[in-house]
């Protein structure tokens, strides 16, 4: 949107003015930071939490949101396209590793740590949880709180469109996940992975 009315002439204006309203949340910014979209805030945690690196490029809105000591650490030369929201709540660490693309509509939510690998791909609506609810019969869900466990996700992974990722996953190096995959256990490294669950059919030769 903001990119079609500047026809993007003023983005670095647009996209420094952006960065100046980052700061003043506490959000540390690094050099050649690009921005297309306007971002939406929730920062209910500590001050200082989540930091962008350098030459990271948002390509449409993004929504940041953290509480208690969740922290989101976006690592340098990353790209991240449209409507893209990261949670990271209680003690969880959401780290994005450098040159990784993150595809549109993907939510990241850290109740627990999520660590993504360099140069990894994700295509559309990916999910990726590291939190679950409890769900016994003797009370409503909603009230019974999370069951919280980490998630890897290696170097070199690309996850299909629509895939998700289950909490207490490695996706190892290398990993391809295809389409509408749901990952419930830990990948062997260059390893081909579909269906719900996903299981592995083949290997990257």
């Amino acid at each position: 949107m903001i990119s079609l009315i500047t026809n993007k002439k003023l983005l670095p204006i647009y996209s420094h003015f952006i960065k100046l309203i980052f700061n003043f949340y506490g959000i540390k910014v690094g050099n050649k930071f690009h921005i297309e979209g306007i971002p939406k805030l929730k920062i209910l945690g500590k001050k200082n939490s989540i930091s962008i690196g350098n030459n990271v490029q948002i390509f449409g809105k993004i929504d940041l949101r953290n509480r208690e000591n969740g922290k989101i650490i976006i690592g340098d030369s990353v790209t991240i396209d449209e409507n893209v929201r990261l949670v990271a709540s209680n003690q969880g660490v959401i780290e994005i590793g450098e040159n990784t693309f993150i595809g549109p509509n993907t939510i990241i939510n850290g109740g627990g740590d999520i660590k993504i690998g360099k140069k990894t791909v994700f295509a559309k609506n990916i999910s990726i949880n590291a939190n679950d609810h409890n769900h016994a019969k003797s009370t409503y869900i909603r009230d019974q709180g999370y069951s919280i466990a980490n998630v890897t996700i290696e170097d070199d992974v690309w996850l299909g469109a629509n895939v998700c990722v289950n909490k207490g996953v490695t996706v190892r190096h290398g990993s391809v996940i295809g389409a509408n995959a749901v990952v419930t256990k830990d990948t062997e490294p260059y390893s081909i992975n579909v269906g719900v669950p996903a299981k592995k059919i083949s290997e990257r030769i």
